[in-house]
């Protein structure tokens, strides 16, 4: 293996960081963007069951907020559960937009690591071709234990730059789906935990109904 890298040339090294960097994300991003993690399930029910039931103070909203991304989304809108529809629903979507952020992290890079690797490996065939031609120029093509070198350069860097972006590119997209689908769900969570507060909110506004008189 050592003389496989050591036969590609010095441009190895940036593909060989490249897939270390990339399997680091993907472990990394397995991990994290576990659907348990990001919406636990039953969260939601539970959180506007203890609300309505009076059990929701300070220190069990702040455990929902820190417990999960999708946790620091419905602590916002209980939070802002007093004030209108309108401004309840913008501190929800920058709170949503935050997430999203986080949820997106390191996934930029993996796209750039599919999208550079080849260009490297490429980069590789054009300084391994140039060395080919190089000793053509120099001594002929008499003797093709010369011209190895330069062809094992060009051909290793690029299949090592593929490689590498091929399984970085399926990764990409795969946590991108997923992101999106997460975030989806979290849209929909957050709309029905709106129309729970908004349901609650208006049956403690509404007066109870007047008993009639006695005959």
């Amino acid at each position: 293996m050592f003389e496989i890298i050591k036969a590609g040339g010095w441009l190895m090294l940036p593909i060989i960081l490249a897939s270390i960097l990339a399997l680091a994300i993907v472990l990394e991003r397995f991990w994290t963007l576990r659907r348990s993690t990001i919406i636990p399930p039953g969260l939601l029910d539970e959180t506007l069951r203890q609300l309505k039931a009076g059990e929701l103070d300070a220190k069990r909203l702040q455990a929902i907020e820190a417990g999960s991304p999708f946790g620091r989304i419905l602590a916002t809108g209980v939070r802002n559960r007093n004030r209108t529809h309108e401004l309840m629903k913008e501190r929800i979507e920058e709170t949503g937009r935050q997430v999203m952020h986080e949820l997106d992290r390191y996934l930029n890079t993996l796209g750039t690591i599919a999208s550079v690797s080849p260009l490297l490996g490429l980069l590789g065939t054009v300084f391994g071709m140039i060395r080919v031609f190089t000793v053509i120029t120099s001594v002929g093509v008499g003797n093709p234990h010369v011209l190895a070198g330069g062809i094992a350069e060009a051909l290793i860097t690029t299949a090592a730059g593929l490689c590498v972006a091929i399984p970085a590119l399926i990764f990409h997209r795969y946590f991108r789906g997923l992101v999106t689908q997460l975030a989806v769900e979290m849209e929909d969570g957050a709309v029905r935990m709106v129309d729970g507060l908004r349901g609650m909110k208006n049956a403690r506004s509404t007066p109870p109904a007047s008993k009639g008189a006695k005959p």
